[in-house]
């Protein structure tokens, strides 16, 4: 067949963020992990914004971070501002944001898998999977090298059949003017695979020398910023401010001119394009009402010019590029660096994964990223790690781990993946997870962190300080319980706060509830014999504070979790249950779910559907029993 290049547990093609994290937990728990990339340059680049985080994705970091994932602690290395987004409102949504210095992230993070143990980096195209026994069982790449492996990660981002599109131009290309990979999307549709066409695109790239930033308004970090890990407790990284600018009547009319040359309008752009993420010309023709959107110039890294222009996506051609961006205040003399563009690829349809991310066409190969149809490097890295733990599993013989979606937005993420599928580049929202107060940035490790111990990512020192951060929690909440105050002594520190005085004796728990009355207040009126850090109060105020909604969400958790317990069993004939629709008959043999729960979320089954699905399954489990 070809130069045999030896064998492993786990090879995983692609190393950008669903790679790097695939890859990393696969060999932190012991596999002998291979990571092939077209170019080892380009290891956890940034193709489009360099920031980490946001809504929903900043959640997503954290919760990579406590399984045991790397994001979180490369971007706390390597940040160039911090600020966490929406304080104004409850902590379900408090969204922690990065600008990454983006040469110093990739860097950082190929440091980090060159010293992995177990952990081989390769240079190298993969054109073909290799199948033996209905299973994938190794790789074979362009120069015919032969690669065997237990399991195969998929990871290829926005390469498979890559097409880069600017105005009339189109030629084609991966990212950033990389090669892109032709003949492993071939083999992917000649194993039986259905493919799709996305399209995502970038903006242009400016000299910091020719922006007038007196003209726009600045975008400070934090002063005392927080952490992504956990396990970060302090940086002395040097923050530097993004900039705030807007696109005016007069840009719009340039764009508007020249929307017969813009691709998304002429039919030279096939792929479906991200709802959430529009180019500016999408946004101009689709809200024609606005007469300014908002623009954000954004610092690549320290030891750079280039800033990049946060809000101005765009196909245009490259002479429309410099017009618009000439017509927006700060920028009248600005130099383009680079030109943004608009590209194509192939991505799977990801209602042909289980779960675990394993393919159900052919076992062995997994694939996590842009390749399952999503946007964003977050959601890319989230699917990595939560392939390569499953990659991993699937290599000891063990069960897969599949999160639910009240266990984490990377759960809401995979669940709506593999069971609702997308039919374009799908972005994880904070609307899109039904138990938001739980989902929480500020408890992701309280959540997940046992998982990543009990899985072999998150190691004994680590977990034995997530245990004393949970029980020093508890604790305090119970002292706060059972500490009585009287009026005398609580009634003038309450006045002083505004906060109405106290007829009879009180617990510190019940004025806690008081919405202006903070843990400072309480712990000043009977400080605590613990020393507690600002995670900890932070913690203690939430579950004080939020009790009666976290329980109500608890309670509807722990009922729809007994639905996620009835599995069906894989010999499941939906063609001979009597009064299943048609749709739902064909929906259900299509996804294939593995429990009631997830029987119920997919789109065309109905609840009349699911009560004679659970008929049957009663009958089949009593069959069943009785032949035993």
């Amino acid at each position: 067949m070809g130069y045999e290049g030896g064998s492993y547990d786990v090879v995983v093609i692609g190393a950008g963020h669903a790679g790097c994290e695939a890859a990393l937990a696969a060999a932190r728990m012991g596999c002998n992990t291979l990571m092939i990339t077209i170019n080892l340059d380009m290891v956890a680049f940034m193709p489009c914004n360099p920031s980490i985080g946001g809504p929903a994705k900043g959640h997503v970091v954290r919760e990579i971070d406590a399984l045991g994932g790397e994001m979180g602690r490369n971007i706390d290395k390597t940040f160039i501002q911090l600020r966490m987004l929406n304080t104004g409102k409850g902590p379900a949504v408090h969204a922690l944001r990065a600008q990454a210095d983006k040469f110093l992230y990739q860097h950082a993070m190929k440091e980090t898998m060159e010293k992995t143990p177990n952990l081989t980096l390769r240079q190298g195209m993969v054109e073909e999977l290799i199948v033996e026994d209905g299973k994938c069982t190794g790789v074979i790449t362009k120069t015919g090298t032969v690669y065997r492996s237990k399991t195969v990660i998929l990871t290829t981002g926005t390469y498979l059949r890559g097409k880069v599109i600017m105005g009339e131009l189109t030629y084609e290309s991966g990212p950033n003017n990389q090669q892109p990979s032709v003949r492993l999307s071939e083999n992917l549709r000649e194993l039986g695979f259905e493919l799709v066409r996305f399209k995502t695109g970038t903006p242009p790239r400016v000299h910091r020398d020719t922006i007038d930033f007196s003209k726009t308004e600045i975008q400070p970090g934090d002063d005392k910023p927080k952490f992504f890990s956990f396990e970060t407790k302090s940086s002395d990284n040097e923050q530097l401010p993004c900039w705030l600018t807007y696109t005016q009547p007069a840009t719009h009319q340039i764009i508007n001119d020249n929307l017969h040359r813009a691709p998304m309008f002429t039919g030279i752009i096939e792929g479906t394009g991200p709802r959430y993420c529009p180019s500016i010309e999408d946004k101009v023709v689709r809200f024609s009402d606005k007469s300014q959107h908002q623009i954000f110039l954004e610092p690549e890294g320290k030891n750079t010019s280039e800033y990049y222009v946060q809000g101005l996506s765009t196909s245009l051609p490259e002479d429309v590029q410099l017009a618009v961006l000439r017509s927006i205040p700060g920028m009248e003399k600005v130099e383009m660096m680079r030109n943004g563009y608009a590209i194509e690829y192939d991505a799977m349809v990801p209602t042909q994964l289980w779960p675990s991310l394993e393919t159900k066409r052919l076992p062995g190969l997994f694939t996590a990223g842009q390749i399952n149809g999503t946007s964003g490097y977050e959601e890319a890295a989230g699917q990595g790690v939560m392939a390569g733990i499953n990659a991993a599993r699937k290599v000891q013989d063990r069960e897969p781990v599949v999160l639910d979606r009240s266990q984490g937005y990377i759960g809401v993420l995979i669940d709506d993946l593999v069971t609702k599928g997308t039919n374009e580049p799908y972005r994880l929202l904070t609307s899109r997870a039904e138990y938001r107060l739980l989902l929480r940035h500020d408890n992701a490790d309280l959540r997940l962190t046992p998982i990543g111990y009990d899985i072999g990512l998150i190691p004994q020192q680590r977990y034995d300080a997530f245990m004393h951060k949970k029980e020093t929690v508890d604790r305090e909440i119970v002292r706060l319980q059972e500490t009585k105050v009287k009026p005398v002594e609580v009634n003038e520190v309450l006045a002083a706060y505004e906060s109405a005085p106290i007829v009879d004796g009180s617990n510190l728990l019940v004025l806690m509830r008081r919405p202006e009355v903070a843990y400072s207040l309480v712990d000043q009126i009977s400080p605590s014999p613990e020393v507690l850090d600002e995670e900890m109060k932070e913690q203690v105020e939430i579950q004080i504070k939020y009790a009666g909604y976290i329980e109500k969400q608890l309670a509807h958790v722990e009922k729809l979790q007994k639905m996620e317990k009835k599995k069906i069993p894989d010999d499941i004939d939906y063609n001979v249950i009597h009064g299943l629709a048609m749709e739902a008959r064909q929906k259900l043999t299509k996804i294939a779910p593995i429990s009631i729960g997830q029987a119920s979320r997919i789109a065309g089954v109905t609840p009349a559907d699911i009560s004679i699905l659970l008929v049957h399954l009663e009958h089949y489990n009593r069959v069943t029993a009785a032949k035993g």
